[in-house]
């Protein structure tokens, strides 16, 4: 998938990849793939911004991602919905920064800490 592509496919269709995407994401950085987890990490963002702009449809879709059974998916969904439903993401990272001995976890915690301390601004 090329990020020129993005602007064409539909919401539903953009969720999808950015679950598919998000949780090899997730699994990649638990394993140590480095050079996986970058690659993703590009098309993700890139995801994201095309959803961002797509306004209310695509948060609502964004939140049923919290409950995703991938913690890859879950974290990036909660730091993703911080800038509009800040309740929900902070408790999803709050509940993955418990996982022991977790990168994902690690990732939703300093994120979480940066959020609560003013320093991380979602788009």
């Amino acid at each position: 998938m090329r990020v020129a592509q993005l602007k064409g496919f539909t919401t539903e269709h953009l969720v999808e990849k950015y679950r598919e995407i998000s949780a090899r994401h997730g699994r990649a950085i638990e394993a140590g793939n480095h050079k996986s987890a970058n690659r993703d990490f590009s098309l993700i963002v890139a995801i994201n911004k095309e959803l961002r702009s797509r306004g209310s449809e695509a948060h609502q879709q964004l939140l049923s991602l919290l409950d995703d059974s991938e913690p890859g998916t879950r974290c990036w969904a909660a730091i993703d919905v911080l800038a509009f439903a800040p309740q929900e993401g902070e408790r999803v990272l709050a509940e993955l920064a418990k996982v022991p001995k977790s990168l994902v976890g690690l990732t939703a915690e300093l994120t979480l800490q940066q959020w609560k301390r003013g320093e991380y601004k979602p788009w």
